[in-house]
Formats: C-alpha cells, structure tokens, sequence
C-alpha cells in the first residue's frame, strides 16, 4: 500500500511519504523552505525558526512538523517572508558578524540568507555583545561572536563513545556554546573540520588554514542558497 500523501504548498500541487517533516517533503518537490538550525539525518529542533511556515492561519516550524494528507502550507507569502527577514536581522545586531574579515564568508548560511533576503540596514538596534573567543583547543576557534545557537554542532560533533564535544551553558541571555574542555583536546582533523562545515556561520574555524577556497570562488558566491533544490 502506497504511502505519499497529496498536499499543497502556496497552491502548488505536492506529493511526500506521509511522516515526513515539511522541509524535506519541500525539498523533494523542489521547494526550497530556508532553515539554519536544520541537516538532513538529523533530529530537527526548531531552534531558528526560520523554517517557519502557515497551516490553517497557524504558525508552524516546517522541519518539526510532519506533513498530511490534504495539507495547505503557505510559505514564499510576503508575511513569511518578512518574518524570516527579521529573524536573520535579529541574528545580525545579536551578534558580531564581520563578514569582509570571516573565514565563511562566501561560504556562510547566515551570510547567504542576508542576501536572499536582501537585508540592508536591520530594522533593529545593534546589541554589539562582548563575547570570548575560546582559542584552547590545538584543533579549532569557538567564537562566541559569530554563533547563532542553533545546535548542530551539540548534535552531530560526537567522539566514538557518542559524546557530544559541544554543550550549551548558562542560561538566558547569557546562554553559549561551549567545547568541552577535556574533548577538545582530544578532538581529531576529522571532527574538527567537520564541525567548520556543519556550523552555518563562522562560529566555528579549524585552526591553521585559510582561505584555501579564494573569496570569488567560495560556495554561495556565484549560487544563492537554496537554488540547487528550487525548480
């Protein structure tokens, strides 16, 4: 017996396995729904909400909710939109985003999704925080600067006993991403440059390297983000 379910997005004609979350049954009828704190095999969260979608006039994050037979999802309306726009705005003036000096610039899904967005001048007041830049580890940089907390690094950086080299500490506004101190000193080339790649930002730099990719040839710098799933 067949499994996929009919269901629309902004009036389009879809089809998904019944189960899955909205974000990937976009992503397989070429419907790209932006997210930061999302990966594919991964648990999903809801920690960015920038996924956010309408069902039935609610508002729903689209990577933690299963799509269903019958399903009217809006999400490229102008209110959706500018509710994600102010969110990657929040993000910036939250935070110390220097992009012309960041490793992943070029390469960086905040970045890329400030261009999507066409963000200019955020409608919000900078924060400018002062945060620590934790250069302990003989493997990475954690800049607190440039993180975003949206747990990917929490969730797919394990040694090979399963545990997590990165945690969340502190609470409220004082809440961080930190390296297990213990971890990361034994943390391998491998973990370490897998954690660079998963991080969406910069908040995350394995040591000793450097603009191996030149800026010009980087991975959002002639392809927007999201265009290789959008039909």
């Amino acid at each position: 017996m067949s499994n996929l379910i009919k269901f629309k997005i902004d009036g389009r004609d879809c089809m998904s396995e019944k189960g899955n979350f909205i974000v990937d049954a976009a992503r397989e009828n070429g419907i790209y729904i932006p997210t930061l704190c999302n990966m594919p095999g991964v648990k999903p969260k809801g920690s960015c909400r920038i996924c956010t979608v309408r069902i039935n006039g609610r508002l729903m994050t689209s990577c933690t909710t299963p799509v269903a037979d019958g399903m009217e999802i809006e999400s490229n309306v102008a209110e959706i939109q500018d509710l994600r726009k102010s969110i990657v705005e929040l993000m910036f003036v939250s935070g110390n985003h220097f992009c012309p000096s960041c490793e992943k610039s070029g390469s960086c899904e905040l970045q890329a999704l400030g261009y999507l967005f066409q963000m200019m001048v955020p409608r919000f007041p900078y924060d400018f925080p002062v945060r620590k830049v934790d250069a302990s580890s003989p493997k990475i940089i954690k800049d607190q600067n440039r993180c975003i907390q949206c747990k990917r690094c929490i969730k797919t950086i394990k040694d090979d006993q399963g545990r997590s080299l990165f945690a969340f500490r502190n609470r409220g506004h004082r809440l961080e991403v930190v390296l297990d101190k213990e971890l990361g000193h034994l943390m391998t080339d491998e973990l370490a440059n897998l954690a660079m790649k998963n991080c969406p930002v910069g908040s995350i730099i394995k040591k000793e390297i450097g603009f191996n990719t030149a800026i010009g040839s980087r991975k959002f710098d002639h392809q927007a983000i999201g265009s290789e799933i959008t039909l």
